[in-house]
């Protein structure tokens, strides 16, 4: 069998085949006995039989039928292919190379599978060996937002916010350890015992984080926060029913008029694509510099100077923390600075960047209100060591922050933006804070969607001068409560 990718022969020797550790698996001689049934049962409707199990039951013998041969045959493939050709190798080549090798190593194994069988267990070979096995379909299906993995058997995707269990899983903790390892080494780092748990960013550009045994008691945790790729609009998230017209409006004279913004929430609530989408409100003349731990924001400038953080090396050294990136950045005569991300020291430098003529700069923070908001930056200041009393704490926050948008992830997987507050003050040793816009939960709906309105408090805008001046003078009704109009 000659092969453009099979590692090149010694003369003389003969390579040495794994020894299969039972019979062949597609021999369905009733001399060996099936695998017992895993106890894993994924959350997913069960194919329907009018013989009861046995619709489900043919099915799942044959995945397991498929997964053997797939170990078996992954590794013959390792031992025919020059790996260290495979990163320049063609895609297509490729394919129709682990096609042919593997019709070869089937024949020599006397396994005969039907048509659908080979598809799926070459499309899942050339997932092993160029990419990351069972997480490749998850990777590749758009309408994911998050892959969880607890475990090799235990695996959940978030779709349209709603946690669900897939039937993808690995076939044991070492299959899912060698996809980690594949992963963290692709870009430089490791994780083992003795440094259990990684943060990486996968080819995509999709945030991946990892936590292995002892730390991990019952196998290896997963996190990957996929990368969107679609460039979302204010007028996405209008539609989507993420906020009103109204609250768009506002958000555009603020963002134009360069108020400094937080946008608050917890995790997956938006905070990232609500942020994005309020960059679109920046001229196109402005200079943006952009400070990340991973690169996810997408904007739409021309005048953007890009920076991501990097974690220190398997030696410990080497590292750029984000508060190096933003004082670089106040070097760099930016017009507005975002960071993507407020939760350590760099709280500092950003509020100063925003008290120093860097106005309309942006962040984002995990809180679970505004008021919390506020708190959480009073504490990011105290944990990084700067001793000031609590009232010039208070009055450097007062002073940087305008707006504070807060982003929610509801129960029933919808985003909401549930508040627009603006920083107005402060009235003795107490930050002052107005909401201009919430959202009001009315009840839940028999599909479970929960029902509610945005609404106006009534409250004329702090800001309402400052947008006149930069030519948004906004209609007075847009401040009128719900209902009143």
């Amino acid at each position: 069998m000659f092969s453009r990718y099979k590692k090149p022969q010694i003369e003389g020797a003969k390579p040495v085949a794994p020894q299969p550790q039972a019979a062949p698996v597609a021999d369905a001689s009733p001399k060996v006995a099936p695998k017992p049934q895993p106890a894993f049962e994924p959350e997913i409707a069960k194919p329907k039989s009018a013989v009861p199990g046995g619709g489900y039951d043919k099915e799942l013998k044959r995945r397991e039928r498929i997964e053997e041969l797939k170990t078996e045959m992954h590794h013959r493939l390792l031992d025919n292919l020059n790996l260290s050709a495979l990163d320049k190798a063609d895609q297509s080549a490729l394919r129709a190379e682990i096609v042919s090798i593997t019709t070869e190593e089937l024949s020599e194994m006397g396994v005969v599978l039907g048509r659908d069988d080979r598809d799926v267990l070459n499309s899942e070979l050339f997932d092993e060996v160029m990419g990351l096995g069972p997480l490749e379909p998850l990777l590749k299906d758009e309408t994911i937002n998050d892959i969880l993995v607890n475990g090799p058997h235990n695996i959940y995707i978030e779709r349209a916010g709603k946690l669900q269990k897939s039937e993808i899983r690995f076939k044991d903790e070492r299959h899912l350890m060698r996809i980690i390892d594949k992963i963290v080494s692709a870009v430089g780092r490791r994780v083992d015992e003795s440094n259990p748990y990684v943060d990486a960013r996968l080819k995509d550009g999709s945030r991946f984080n990892a936590m292995v045994p002892p730390v991990a008691v019952d196998g290896s945790l997963v996190s990957i926060r996929k990368f969107k790729k679609e460039k979302l609009q204010i007028d996405d998230l209008v539609e989507f029913g993420a906020f009103t017209e109204e609250m768009a409006a506002y958000l555009q004279a603020a963002v134009a008029c360069r108020l400094n913004v937080i946008v608050s929430g917890g995790t997956g609530s938006g905070k990232t694509t609500t942020l994005n989408a309020l960059s679109s409100f920046i001229g196109r003349a402005e200079r943006v510099l952009t400070i990340e731990d991973t690169a996810e924001l997408q904007l739409q400038q021309d005048h953007v100077g890009r920076m991501e953080s990097r974690p220190p090396n398997v030696e410990g050294k080497g590292a750029v923390t984000q508060r190096d990136c933003l004082r670089n950045a106040l070097r760099m005569r930016p017009d507005r600075i975002i960071v993507g991300e407020t939760r350590g020291e760099e709280v500092i430098d950003m509020l100063q960047a925003m008290n120093t003529g860097h106005d309309g700069s942006m962040t984002t923070i995990h809180a679970n209100n505004s008021r919390d908001a506020i708190s959480r930056l009073e504490n990011m200041i105290a944990m990084a060591g700067i001793e000031m009393p609590i009232k010039a704490v208070r009055a450097q926050i007062a002073s940087a922050v305008n707006l504070i948008v807060q982003a929610t992830r509801l129960q029933d997987g919808s985003r909401r933006m549930v508040s627009i507050t603006e920083v107005t003050g402060m009235e003795g040793e107490v930050i002052t804070l107005q909401d201009v816009f919430r959202y009001e939960r009315l009840g839940l709906e028999a599909d479970g969607k929960i029902s509610g309105r945005f609404t106006a408090t009534g409250i004329r805008s702090h800001y309402s001068d400052r947008f006149k001046a930069w030519g948004y003078d906004l209609p007075p009704s847009i401040y009128e409560p719900a209902g009143s109009r």
